[in-house]
Formats: C-alpha cells, structure tokens, sequence
C-alpha cells in the first residue's frame, strides 16, 4: 500500500515505520525538526526491544504530501482534527481510506465531517515517545483495533502482516469507551506529577481517585447507551503492569510546552456528564488541575 501519516509524532511514527519496514510505501508529515532530522539520518531513527535502526521513508512538512495515498493515518491531536482534516481534504484520493489513530471518542464524526472520503475510528493500543527528532522509542504493545467500512478486512490483514496486530470490530465505539477510560484514570495524573504509570501507586489514594474516574467514566457511557466492557476496571489497573514506565501522552505533551489533549479526555466526560446529569466531579478536578498545570507553563515561558 501507499501510506501517508498525518501528525507524525509517536502514534505516527511508530505505526509508519513498521509499515516502512515491512515493504509499504510510507510517507511521514510533520514538524520541520523531524523532517529535517531524518533527512539527515537517511530515515526513520526506530528503536524498540527487537528493532533498533534507520529505516528509509520519505519526510515532508506539507499536508498535499498525502497526494495519492491508499490510506491515510491520521494522528494529529484533538484539538486540531478539524483543521488538518480540512488541510488533507484536497488532496485525498476519492477512494483514500482514512484511519483516525487518535485519543478521544469523536474524532472519526469530526473528521468525517470536512473530508470526502471513508473514515474508520481505530482504538490504539502503543506505549512510545519521540526520544528526539526523528527518533521513535517503542516501550510496549502496538494493536489496533479498527472500525468497519468496506476495506477495513483488506486493511487489517496488511497490517498484520506488518507484524501490527489489527482486528475489525463492529463494537469500536465500546472500545474507544474503554480507552477513553484508561486514559481518564492515568493521563492527567501522569501529567500533573510527570511519573510513569508505575510510580503512581506509590502514593496512597491513588487508587481510590482512579476508581472515582472510573465510575465517572461508567455512568456517562450507560447514559449514552455506550456497552464498556463489563470488566474495564479491571483492565485500567492491569495497565500498569503491561506499561510501568510509559509517561502518559498528556505528560509528555506538558513536558514540551505542548497544548494537552484533556479537554477530549476527562472534559469529554465531564462535557458530557454535564449534557445529561451524571455528576463528574473526580474528571473535572483532574481537567482544571491539568489545565492549571498547563498555564503556570505558558507564564513561564512567556
């Protein structure tokens, strides 16, 4: 396939680079520090348990770059779905599948919204970081999770084939549900002590904030109509044991001076709590203290 990846941050990376390197025809778009830095190294700076070395693609800065792409996977932020979606949008092919690889629960309506073609929701399963520019780091896990649409099958298989674990799912809105939990339960509190996941639990409490997120998180989906699954706490707590020393992408986005995502995370729940009811008062102290965190940082820089 011919691949193009908007938004080449860690998701984007990561998920080009296999691509690349088992043979697809992949091109990253990003920031002119990444672009300009695997000009340089001749590609991709790919480092994980079982890969670490250059793998050769092509890096541009422009959104035209997905001209004559087969699929599109589109990593950008949240809060910029709409407009690089609108940039992309000329340039797609009108049979171009696009795959939204992002956090949040809505992006795929959004983006579906302003460009022509197919958009399928994927649910992200990957712990990585841009160790530098041009340089992915790969601590764990790399599955998706796709949603139907007429080459979503095709798709799949190819991806697997990359060595990506990929399934189709007619559920994938209960499953963007769960993650959207996860990443409620450890985002902002990553983000506001800058530790990885394992060094959490070190303070007592902590628990009981993340079942508080959860049960949020829960009442919100039922009110919605949205099945998470039965054993999602569960499955937030085993997180840590699969990803101790992952930085959440909120961590990381604070850590660079970077606007977060937690107005789509903890304030989609709160949002939507708000719209029908359902207290969430736990996502909403999270959201402000993020947000707080976030403009100490910009008067510091400023």
């Amino acid at each position: 396939m011919k691949i193009a990846v908007m938004g080449a941050g860690a998701v984007g990376c990561y998920y080009g680079g296999m691509l690349a390197r088992a043979g697809h025809e992949v091109t990253l778009i990003g920031r002119k520090a990444h672009v300009a830095a695997m000009a340089a190294q001749g590609g991709l700076r790919f480092e994980s348990r079982r890969f670490d070395g250059v793998i050769p693609l092509r890096a541009e800065t422009e959104a035209s770059a997905v001209a004559g792409a087969d699929v599109v996977l589109f990593c950008v932020k949240s809060a910029d779905t709409v407009e690089a979606g609108r940039e992309i949008a000329p340039h797609l092919k009108n049979d171009a599948v696009v795959l939204s690889l992002q956090n949040g629960v809505d992006n795929a309506e959004r983006l579906q919204a302003v460009v022509g073609c197919t958009v399928a929701p994927v649910v992200v399963y990957v712990a990585a970081e841009m160790a530098g520019p041009g340089h992915i780091r790969h601590h764990g896990r790399g599955d998706l999770t796709i949603g139907p649409s007429p080459r979503s099958d095709g798709i799949a298989a190819q991806f697997s084939e990359a060595d990506i674990g990929t399934k189709v799912s007619d559920d994938v809105t209960a499953r963007l549900w769960d993650k959207l939990i996860m990443n409620c339960a450890y985002n902002a509190l990553s983000a506001i002590a800058q530790l990885p996941y394992g060094r959490l639990f070190e303070v007592e409490g902590t628990k009981n904030v993340m079942d508080s997120i959860i049960i949020e998180c829960v009442a919100v989906a039922t009110e919605l109509g949205i099945a998470v699954s039965p054993d999602i706490r569960d499955k937030t707590f085993a997180l840590v044991e699969v990803m101790p020393d992952q930085l959440s992408s909120t961590a990381q986005d604070l850590a660079r001076g970077k606007p977060s995502e937690i107005d789509f995370l903890n304030g989609h729940v709160v949002s939507k709590g708000r719209e029908f009811g359902v207290p969430t008062p736990a996502n909403l102290a999270l959201q402000v203290a993020v947000k707080l965190r976030e403009l100490e940082l910009a008067d510091a820089r400023s």
